[in-house]
């Protein structure tokens, strides 16, 4: 049980652990701030291009609601409230676009850290000095061999 024990700590103490508990915190406190601009600032502004009260009225009636009355109990509406789906796909695509440029900020700078800089060139030893010097030679004679 304590090989358990102990296999279950190492894995729960990883540094990716860790960090993907941050991450899922940090994206709960987005999504409430993401939610928040969508249903207090940008919906309200899209409701007035569009002449209506707000997105979250909008909804089809299948069966209407009736209050309560002497002994009778009241019956809910049954709607189809499309306006709200709308605010949640608003949400998704504004989430969906931050994350996209986060990775892409986060994979550039990663790219950026593996490359290695470029080795200066070093200089030619002797020996590389004087092949290239026999190659040149050798050119040179075969240009004038073929030329006679």
């Amino acid at each position: 049980m304590s090989k358990f024990l102990n296999d279950f700590k190492e894995f729960a103490l990883k540094g990716n652990v860790i960090d993907m508990a941050v991450g899922v915190i940090v994206g709960g406190a987005f999504g409430k701030i993401v939610s928040s601009l969508v249903n207090d600032i940008l919906m309200p502004v899209i409701s007035l291009f569009t002449g209506g009260d707000g997105y979250k009225n909008l909804k089809y009636v299948i069966t209407p609601g009736s209050p309560a009355a002497d002994g009778v109990a009241a019956v809910e509406e049954v709607a189809v409230n499309y306006g709200l789906f709308i605010q949640n796909i608003v949400d998704f695509i504004i989430i969906a676009f931050s994350i996209f440029v986060a990775l892409r900020v986060a994979m550039k700078l990663k790219k950026k850290e593996a490359e290695p800089a470029p080795a200066p060139a070093a200089p030619p030893t002797r020996e590389e000095v004087l092949l290239t010097e026999i190659r040149d030679l050798l050119a040179r004679r075969d240009d004038v061999a073929k030329k006679k």
